[in-house]
């Protein structure tokens, strides 16, 4: 969910947009094959990011620890 964090956010964790999309993708091929809906097993998410706004983290007078940094996939400066 790298909008929040865009969009002034200090953090977010979310699914990856991009992979919900890929499954979703996935999905309609599968239907458009001649799967039925109801057969198709329920998904969940597979790639996760978490992104980090240091803009609003300085703003707010706070620090990030160097971990949280090391494991952003995303750091908005």
């Amino acid at each position: 969910m790298h909008e929040y964090a865009a969009a002034g956010g200090l953090i977010s964790y979310g699914p990856s947009l991009t992979g919900l999309w890929r499954q979703v993708g996935i999905y309609a091929g599968r239907i458009l094959k001649g799967a039925k809906p109801a057969d198709l097993p329920v998904q969940q998410p597979t790639t996760f990011e978490l992104v980090v706004n240091l803009k609003t983290a300085k703003a707010l007078g706070l620090t990030v620890p160097p971990s949280i940094l090391a494991r952003a996939d995303e750091v908005i400066e």
